[in-house]
């Protein structure tokens, strides 16, 4: 199965080097979506990897790109088997992307490592490989930032959906939903949960897991 990698904010393609390679030893071929100058450029990235795959690709959003991952099954609702999102979840509709930090000069740069420091984020990153994070972080335009979540078709309710849970316990997660606080998974049909013992970038820190992980969410896509 083809399965398509979208980053979360900062990361550019190189972040899954790993992942992808042992995504090949799989047997899967792996494509990953770049950052874009808007949210809209992103998702016809997307899409366009999801019209090209062979067959219905399993769709991974890490982070904030959850909810690019979730706007490939709003657009794509019977050409994507499953959604995976790691580390997050899926935005509603109206709510803004990813307004999270301050928009300088028209894009929303890396913070640096306190917020992640504070909340656990970031506890398997060593030095090394913060240095190699920083060196490669994409700052966000505020196009992509603060763009508004436009979702349309309901069925992507019907798509089965895998929420990894790095840095967050699987039993958090489904009380999260439980309590309404992701609205798009509470009305999602198919929702599975699957632990990765990491924090939240397992794709640097457990590359080989997340590949072996990712490739048993393929495996099991019952589309």
């Amino acid at each position: 199965m083809d399965i398509l990698l979208i980053g979360g904010l900062w990361l550019d393609e190189s972040a899954w080097k790993d992942v992808v390679a042992e995504l090949g030893g799989l047997g899967h071929r792996a494509v990953t979506i770049g950052p874009a100058a808007t949210l809209d450029d992103q998702v016809a990235n997307l899409i366009a990897a999801v019209d090209a795959a062979d067959g219905q690709p399993l769709v991974v959003g890490h982070s904030a790109a959850c909810t690019v991952a979730w706007l490939a099954a709003d657009r794509r609702p019977e050409g994507v088997a499953k959604v995976a999102l790691i580390g997050g979840f899926a935005g509603g509709d109206g709510k803004l992307f990813a307004d999270f930090f301050e928009i300088k000069d028209g894009v929303m740069a890396f913070p640096g490592w306190e917020p992640f420091d504070q909340d656990g984020s970031a506890a398997d990153l060593d030095e090394d490989a913060r240095r190699a994070f920083e060196a490669t972080a994409v700052p966000v335009p505020e196009a992509v930032a603060r763009a508004v979540v436009r979702l349309h078709d309901d069925r992507r309710y019907r798509v089965p959906v895998a929420v990894v849970c790095p840095e967050f316990s699987v039993a958090q997660a489904q009380q999260w939903i439980d309590d309404g606080l992701v609205p798009e998974l509470a009305k999602a049909e198919h929702v599975e949960f699957v632990d990765i013992e990491s924090a939240h970038w397992p794709m640097l820190t457990k590359p080989v897991e997340l590949a072996r992980l990712l490739s048993g969410l393929a495996q099991g896509a019952p589309r």
